[in-house]
């Protein structure tokens, strides 16, 4: 028998020079992961695929962009949420002057096949 999930807060340390796991999966979670991320001026975490999971970022400060295989770039600022569906290619880039600051949170989609076209859409 699979143990009921916690309710549970975790403080951001404002401080913080790299990473902190904020959520680490079952049994914290059902399937959600997340993490604080302080990413440096000019540096990015990575060209990494969503697989079956999708992805939100919270941004909380700095600026920077959300990169695609596609070409396509979201921008990325304070107060901005940016969607990543399953099964795409991405990086997060900093493209400011100071670290940029945001909270990843992953889960996995659910609905058998996904298999996704059409064109990525910025709701603001």
């Amino acid at each position: 028998m699979t143990k009921k999930p916690e309710p549970k807060r975790v403080a951001l340390d404002l401080d913080a020079t790299d990473y902190l796991r904020v959520l680490g999966g079952p049994p914290e979670s059902v399937s959600m992961r997340s993490g604080y991320v302080v990413l440096l001026p000019e540096k990015s975490v990575g060209r990494h695929n969503t697989e079956s999971y999708e992805e939100a970022l919270v941004v909380l400060d700095g600026e920077g962009e959300m990169l695609f295989a596609d070409g396509s770039v979201l921008p990325l600022e304070p107060y901005v949420v940016a969607y990543c569906p399953p099964e795409t290619e991405h990086d997060v880039r900093n493209t400011g002057n100071k670290p940029l600051r945001y909270v990843y949170i992953v889960a996995r989609a659910t609905g058998g096949n996904l298999s996704f076209s059409g064109k990525r859409e910025e709701i603001i």
